[in-house]
């Protein structure tokens, strides 16, 4: 058994690379094998950049309002409590609702080292697209 003590790793800010506004990432963890994840809280209208996952990414929303849009389809709300599936290679972004901070739980496992492919930053005219 290992107990990584809350408050023991400093936060970090999320890479301007990846994404867009204040975004803070705390306790990342890696599990046994390749599970990693990390808690990350946006502020509002921050968000990742446009990203897949070789072996998918769940969300699970802990506060907050939040949109999330894979590929192609339209920009959907998520609230506390909500959890989100993205497909292994679905591209995908997320992040905080325009006007409200948002933090979840993003888990993925990698694959060949790697988890995360990051690609270009969702504009400001995606990201304002009408949610449900």
């Amino acid at each position: 058994m290992d107990i990584n003590r809350s408050g023991t790793a400093s936060s970090r800010s999320g890479p301007t690379e990846y994404f867009t506004g204040t975004v803070r990432i705390d306790a990342p963890f890696n599990g046994s094998g390749a599970l990693s994840g990390a808690t990350v809280t946006f502020e509002p209208g921050a968000r990742t950049a446009w990203h897949t996952h070789p072996l998918g990414q769940t969300l699970l929303v802990v506060s907050g309002l939040g949109q999330v849009q894979r590929a192609g389809g339209p920009v959907k709300a998520i609230r506390p409590g909500d959890i989100v599936w993205f497909e292994p290679n679905e591209k995908h972004w997320h992040g905080a609702a325009p006007n409200c901070a948002m933090s979840h739980i993003a888990i993925a496992e990698m694959e060949d080292g790697s988890a995360v492919t990051w690609m270009e930053k969702v504009t400001d005219e995606q990201f304002g697209k009408e949610n449900k």
